[in-house]
């Protein structure tokens, strides 16, 4: 049976670096600080001002986060915001939290799930010629495979890892003074800073 070529060697040897890359760099929790990164990676608060006693909050975890994780730092993220601005409470307008899910294959050859639509022919490559097949994995669209990159029945060689990620978003409006009466949606900043504080994760 011949050897892959270098070049193959090679770009499996990429692959494989990537998602050792991805995982590494979320090997914990999201620590409570600015956000950083973009897209899928983002990671932390962010906040904006919409109208004088009126803002924007968010929460970005990473695939290490817990969903209650990212809800709790929402929450003490706006107490902080609201004591920042010289105020003493706060009521949510609008929350909710998104959920992002996304699927890795090791070696990164593609989406994964399931099989269907078996087809045969022989293909140059690489330098060397052999059997290629094609097939359609369930929501991930046509897959090819060759006898260098795994079972075109099991796929034993492919790893597929599933990771889901939280960002909790909020609008909050704040006041000084006591919190309005009767209201669950409404916070004291003082109180909730002062109960969640020893909770909060801070980069070391």
């Amino acid at each position: 049976m011949p050897t892959a070529s270098p070049t193959l060697r090679k770009s499996l040897a990429a692959a494989l670096g990537a998602v050792t890359l991805l995982t590494s760099a979320c090997a914990t929790e999201s620590t409570y600080q600015p956000a950083v990164g973009h897209g899928f990676e983002r990671s932390g608060y962010s906040d904006r001002q919409i109208e004088a006693n009126r803002f924007m909050v968010s929460f970005s975890g990473n695939s290490y986060t817990a969903r209650d994780t990212v809800e709790k730092y929402l929450l003490y993220r706006a107490a902080e915001l609201t004591v920042q601005n010289g105020a003493d409470y706060f009521v949510f307008a609008d929350r909710g939290v998104d959920k992002q899910t996304r699927t890795y294959t090791t070696p990164g050859i593609g989406g994964y799930g399931g099989y269907g639509g078996f087809g045969y022919g022989g293909g140059f490559g690489g330098g060397y010629w052999g059997p290629s097949w094609r097939y359609r994995g369930r929501g991930f669209g046509w897959r090819s495979w060759d006898p260098y990159f795994g079972d075109p029945f099991f796929d034993r060689g492919i790893d597929v890892t599933t990771i889901d990620k939280y960002e909790a978003n909020a609008e909050i409006v704040i006041g000084k003074g006591p919190k309005p009466a009767n209201n669950i949606r409404a916070f004291d900043a003082h109180e909730v800073i002062a109960h969640l504080g020893p909770t909060i994760v801070t980069p070391k």
